[in-house]
């Protein structure tokens, strides 16, 4: 009996881990502002399932389109098309990402942004990546590798 309760205990936990979805989240500037931009990496199981980009005061959203890997300057990273044709390379620097547009005019540091309680307000986001760390691995491992 015990056995049998440990089997499908641990078959429940693989089978939810085949299954889950993770985000890792970036942005640029505050939320609640013109300038602000933002990027939602999405992953369920072991397969990148869509990136959003996301931008100005009023949080307008569009999706993205994952263009393949590429480098830029020697450096790994990955391409990212948004409407009208508009491609932007997708850089890991440090714990951050560095997006920059086709004619190097649109350059910026994207950081890992928190989505959470703040003070105690808000809900946890279960499928975010805990931190800056585990927010690059994710982009890394689902996005380059």
């Amino acid at each position: 009996m015990t056995k049998t309760i440990y089997l499908a205990t641990a078959l429940l936990i693989v089978s939810a881990s085949a299954f889950a979805q993770k985000v890792a989240n970036y942005s640029s500037g505050k939320r609640g502002i013109a300038a602000y931009e933002h990027f939602s990496f999405w992953t369920k199981g072991s397969k990148r399932v869509e990136i959003i980009y996301s931008y100005g005061k009023n949080d307008k959203t569009q999706p993205a389109q994952y263009l393949g890997k590429t480098t830029y300057q020697g450096k790994p990273g990955f391409k990212v098309g948004l409407p009208g044709n508009y491609q932007l390379y997708v850089i890991p620097e440090g714990i951050n990402l560095r997006v920059i547009g086709p004619t190097k005019k649109y350059n910026k540091l994207f950081a890992w942004e928190y989505e959470g309680p703040v003070n105690g307000i808000g809900t946890f986001c279960d499928v975010c990546a805990d931190d800056e760390k585990a927010a690059m691995q994710l982009v890394k491992a689902y996005f380059i590798h």
